[in-house]
């Protein structure tokens, strides 16, 4: 689950982190005001949407009273951002973050994940604050610090101040990075994030440390654990197909692809994905039905696929181990009748009951293309969104 800058630096100050005062606007008026109580020289208004590179898509802009910025926040707000982590479609913009302006010496950047190579968490920062740290990566590696911490001892000083030092801070700096690094850990462990990223880091030409921006994406399936971060969800973020799969227990995530897929377990999903892609076609998206999927759930199933304007085709594969191919036969059947489905539908059912499944299939009378194997599934699914061109 990812959440918005304004809630991820309100986490940082319960963890000593030091973040620039600010306030949340949903309408110019409230941008003003909010300016005028920071009372600094220039503000800095943010659109607040779930992803980056805001700033190069004119979604952060500054202000140099309080009247500008609520000329500003009647530019951003009910904007559709786009940037390249928002895709072409970009993000409605329904409220922005007021914050008070710094004088920037430096950009630096850190952040907090999981390395599963060497089960540990690594710390990561480089001189780089600002820019995308795939982009460091690529063109200059050599200014990218990494320490690795052993979840059973945690993060140790004289980790935090190797960082430090690798950025060329001074002593004093140093031991302030230091607090904020070990805040900043802090998090990450006790809210089960699975990433806690600032970018910048900014040192001001007073020497003060503070987190600019920041990332904090947390583990959905942890989220049990902690019923304040569950709380900061906001579903206007969601892709509506995507929050309606979630509310039918369904796994979905929508691709760009053309070819809609109906799959029983993550790991025969992903390889039907793979197939798709060897035999020359594109995905329209990931949907696990789970293994206990029935003719109710393979409809609400068919129901999502359809949404998607761009399928041009629809592959159902199922392994019959908990659920029954002949059930999952049935709800295809009746989905298909239902709801009057146009496109072409290959079907490949194998395991429990996968004959009578097949007859089922046989016997409806609809234009239903069966398959036996995994790559033939691919290439009927292929050929028959390319036939629908």
């Amino acid at each position: 689950m990812n959440v918005h800058e304004f809630q991820a630096k309100a986490l940082l100050r319960q963890y000593g982190v030091a973040v620039p005062e600010g306030r949340l606007a949903t309408t110019p008026a409230e941008a003003e005001d909010a300016a005028r109580a920071l009372g600094a020289k220039v503000a800095v208004v943010k659109a607040q949407v779930h992803a980056g590179g805001r700033g190069k898509g004119g979604g952060i802009k500054l202000a140099k009273s309080p009247a500008e910025a609520r000329e500003v926040a009647s530019q951003i707000l009910g904007m559709t951002l786009r940037t390249h982590q928002t895709g072409p479609d970009g993000k409605l913009v329904r409220k922005v973050y007021v914050e008070a302006g710094s004088e920037i010496a430096r950009e630096l950047y850190v952040a907090v994940l999981l390395d599963r190579a060497v089960e540990k968490f690594a710390v990561i920062a480089s001189t780089e604050g600002g820019m995308d740290i795939e982009e460091v990566a690529a063109k200059t590696p050599e200014r990218i610090l990494t320490v690795h911490v052993d979840p059973n001892v945690g993060l140790q000083a004289f980790q935090a101040r190797q960082l430090g030092f690798g950025l060329g801070l001074d002593g004093r700096q140093v031991a302030k990075f230091e607090t904020l690094l070990q805040g900043l850990y802090r998090l990450y462990v006790e809210k089960d994030a699975t990433l806690a990223e600032v970018n910048p880091l900014v040192v001001t030409k007073s020497g003060e440390i503070f987190a600019l921006d920041c990332k904090l994406n947390f583990d959905d399936n942890a989220l049990w654990r902690h019923p304040d971060v569950a709380a900061l969800h906001d579903p206007d973020e969601e892709e509506e197909r995507e929050r309606v799969a979630k509310e039918l227990d369904l796994a979905y995530v929508g691709l760009d692809g053309d070819i809609g897929c109906m799959v029983n377990g993550a790991g025969l999903a992903m390889a039907t994905l793979d197939m798709i892609q060897v035999c020359g076609g594109s995905p329209a998206n990931f949907l696990d039905a789970g293994g206990g999927a029935d003719k109710e759930k393979v409809k609400e199933a068919f129901k999502l696929i359809l949404r998607d304007p761009k399928v041009k085709a629809i592959l159902v594969n199922i392994f019959g181990g908990i659920v029954r191919c002949d059930l999952i036969a049935e709800g295809v059947v009746a989905a298909a009748a239902d709801l009057g489905v146009k496109v072409p539908l290959v079907v490949r059912l194998q395991g429990t009951n996968a004959t009578q499944g097949r007859e089922i299939l046989e016997k409806s009378g609809l234009d239903i293309t069966p398959a036996e194997t995994l790559r033939e599934a691919g290439s009927k699914a292929v050929a028959a969104a390319k036939g629908a061109h």
